[in-house]
Protein backbone atom coordinates (compact mmCIF):
# COMPACT_ATOMS: atom_id res chain seq x y z
CA UNK A 1 0.00 0.00 0.00
CA UNK A 2 2.82 2.55 -0.89
CA UNK A 3 1.61 4.53 -4.08
CA UNK A 4 -1.46 6.49 -4.38
CA UNK A 5 -3.65 7.40 -6.86
CA UNK A 6 -5.35 10.84 -6.03
CA UNK A 7 -7.97 12.52 -7.52
CA UNK A 8 -7.13 16.58 -8.01
CA UNK A 9 -8.17 18.64 -5.12
CA UNK A 10 -12.32 19.30 -5.48
CA UNK A 11 -13.55 16.88 -7.68
CA UNK A 12 -16.18 14.73 -5.60
CA UNK A 13 -15.95 11.18 -6.47
CA UNK A 14 -18.51 9.43 -7.27
CA UNK A 15 -18.57 5.15 -7.64
CA UNK A 16 -17.31 4.84 -11.28
CA UNK A 17 -14.41 7.00 -10.72
CA UNK A 18 -13.05 4.53 -8.28
CA UNK A 19 -11.08 0.93 -8.62
CA UNK A 20 -10.13 -2.00 -6.70
CA UNK A 21 -6.73 -1.25 -5.75
CA UNK A 22 -6.77 2.99 -5.62
CA UNK A 23 -5.14 4.40 -2.91
CA UNK A 24 -5.23 7.70 -0.91
CA UNK A 25 -3.06 8.84 1.65
CA UNK A 26 -3.82 11.55 4.39
CA UNK A 27 -1.25 14.32 5.99
CA UNK A 28 0.05 13.79 9.38
CA UNK A 29 -1.67 14.89 12.81
CA UNK A 30 0.34 14.85 16.02
CA UNK A 31 -0.82 13.61 19.34
CA UNK A 32 0.17 14.84 22.48
CA UNK A 33 -0.55 13.68 25.85
CA UNK A 34 -3.25 16.63 26.52
CA UNK A 35 -5.32 15.38 23.74
CA UNK A 36 -5.48 11.74 24.90
CA UNK A 37 -6.54 12.72 27.91
CA UNK A 38 -9.06 15.56 27.58
CA UNK A 39 -10.68 12.95 25.25
CA UNK A 40 -10.38 10.27 27.50
CA UNK A 41 -12.19 12.32 29.81
CA UNK A 42 -15.19 12.84 27.81
CA UNK A 43 -15.54 9.59 25.85
CA UNK A 44 -13.29 7.17 27.73
CA UNK A 45 -12.55 7.59 31.22
CA UNK A 46 -10.11 4.82 32.42
CA UNK A 47 -6.61 5.07 34.06
CA UNK A 48 -4.80 4.45 31.03
CA UNK A 49 -5.95 6.94 28.61
CA UNK A 50 -6.36 9.97 31.77
CA UNK A 51 -3.76 9.41 34.49
CA UNK A 52 -0.04 9.44 33.56
CA UNK A 53 0.46 7.97 36.86
CA UNK A 54 -1.53 4.94 37.22
CA UNK A 55 -1.11 4.61 33.01
CA UNK A 56 2.68 2.72 34.23
CA UNK A 57 0.89 0.09 36.40
CA UNK A 58 -1.20 -0.96 33.82
CA UNK A 59 -0.21 -3.33 30.57
CA UNK A 60 0.45 -0.47 28.73
CA UNK A 61 3.36 0.64 30.99
CA UNK A 62 1.67 4.31 30.45
CA UNK A 63 -0.98 6.56 28.68
CA UNK A 64 -2.05 5.83 25.65
CA UNK A 65 -4.82 7.06 23.33
CA UNK A 66 -8.32 5.19 23.30
CA UNK A 67 -8.77 3.17 20.22
CA UNK A 68 -12.12 5.59 19.92
CA UNK A 69 -9.52 8.37 19.82
CA UNK A 70 -7.23 7.07 17.32
CA UNK A 71 -10.47 6.34 15.35
CA UNK A 72 -11.89 10.06 15.45
CA UNK A 73 -8.52 10.79 14.64
CA UNK A 74 -8.77 8.49 11.61
CA UNK A 75 -11.31 9.44 10.30
CA UNK A 76 -10.73 13.18 10.30
CA UNK A 77 -7.56 11.88 8.16
CA UNK A 78 -9.83 10.31 6.01
CA UNK A 79 -11.75 13.28 5.32
CA UNK A 80 -9.09 14.99 4.34
CA UNK A 81 -7.03 12.27 1.91
CA UNK A 82 -8.18 12.68 -1.25
CA UNK A 83 -11.46 10.30 -1.03
CA UNK A 84 -13.63 13.17 -1.48
CA UNK A 85 -16.75 11.17 -1.68
CA UNK A 86 -19.73 12.99 -3.26
CA UNK A 87 -22.43 13.77 -0.76
CA UNK A 88 -19.53 12.69 1.85
CA UNK A 89 -18.15 9.46 3.53
CA UNK A 90 -21.58 7.64 4.35
CA UNK A 91 -20.28 3.91 6.49
CA UNK A 92 -22.43 1.38 5.95
CA UNK A 93 -20.49 -0.58 8.62
CA UNK A 94 -17.19 -1.39 10.10
CA UNK A 95 -14.39 -3.55 11.44
CA UNK A 96 -12.19 -2.26 13.42
CA UNK A 97 -8.97 -3.67 15.13
CA UNK A 98 -6.06 -2.01 17.00
CA UNK A 99 -2.75 -3.90 17.02
CA UNK A 100 -0.38 -1.52 18.95
CA UNK A 101 -1.23 1.37 21.56
CA UNK A 102 -0.89 4.36 20.25
CA UNK A 103 0.95 7.18 22.88
CA UNK A 104 1.79 10.16 23.47
CA UNK A 105 4.14 12.23 20.56
CA UNK A 106 2.66 9.80 18.33
CA UNK A 107 2.49 10.95 14.80
CA UNK A 108 -0.36 9.26 12.61
CA UNK A 109 -1.23 9.12 9.30
CA UNK A 110 -3.91 6.86 6.92
CA UNK A 111 -3.29 4.92 4.20
CA UNK A 112 -6.41 3.55 2.50
CA UNK A 113 -6.89 1.20 -0.35
CA UNK A 114 -10.06 0.35 -2.25
CA UNK A 115 -10.12 -3.72 -2.22
CA UNK A 116 -13.97 -4.20 -3.21
CA UNK A 117 -16.94 -2.71 -5.93
CA UNK A 118 -20.40 -3.41 -5.87
CA UNK A 119 -22.91 -1.30 -7.56
CA UNK A 120 -26.43 -2.04 -5.45
CA UNK A 121 -28.55 -3.95 -7.30
CA UNK A 122 -31.62 -2.75 -5.27
CA UNK A 123 -30.61 1.21 -5.26
CA UNK A 124 -29.65 2.05 -8.65
CA UNK A 125 -28.34 5.35 -7.63
CA UNK A 126 -25.57 4.06 -5.61
CA UNK A 127 -22.94 1.25 -5.01
CA UNK A 128 -20.77 -0.30 -1.85
CA UNK A 129 -17.27 0.29 -1.81
CA UNK A 130 -15.11 -1.88 1.09
CA UNK A 131 -12.00 0.36 2.05
CA UNK A 132 -9.02 -0.86 4.27
CA UNK A 133 -8.00 2.00 6.14
CA UNK A 134 -4.35 1.66 7.87
CA UNK A 135 -3.34 4.35 10.93
CA UNK A 136 0.15 4.10 11.10
CA UNK A 137 2.81 6.13 13.27
CA UNK A 138 5.97 7.92 12.09
CA UNK A 139 8.01 4.29 12.41
CA UNK A 140 5.04 2.89 9.72
CA UNK A 141 3.88 0.93 12.22
CA UNK A 142 -0.23 0.13 12.54
CA UNK A 143 -1.80 1.10 14.69
CA UNK A 144 -5.32 0.71 13.64
CA UNK A 145 -6.91 -1.50 10.64
CA UNK A 146 -10.86 -0.58 9.53
CA UNK A 147 -12.02 -2.19 6.68
CA UNK A 148 -14.88 -0.04 6.29
CA UNK A 149 -18.04 -0.91 3.80
CA UNK A 150 -19.28 3.10 2.62
CA UNK A 151 -22.08 4.53 0.57
CA UNK A 152 -21.12 6.48 -2.95
CA UNK A 153 -23.33 7.63 -5.22
CA UNK A 154 -23.32 6.47 -8.79
CA UNK A 155 -22.99 9.20 -11.17
CA UNK A 156 -25.13 7.52 -13.71
CA UNK A 157 -27.65 5.27 -12.10
CA UNK A 158 -28.68 2.01 -13.99
CA UNK A 159 -32.50 0.83 -14.20
CA UNK A 160 -33.35 -2.47 -11.98
CA UNK A 161 -34.22 -5.79 -13.44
Amino acid sequence: MEAANQPREGNPLYFEDLQVGQQFLSGTHQLDAEQIQRFAREFDPQPFHTDADAARDTRFKGLVASGWHTAAITMRLLVGSGLTIAGGIIGAGCEITWPKPTPPDSILRVVSEIVDLRRSRSRPDRGIVTLRCETRDQHDETVQVVIAKIVVPCRTPVSGS
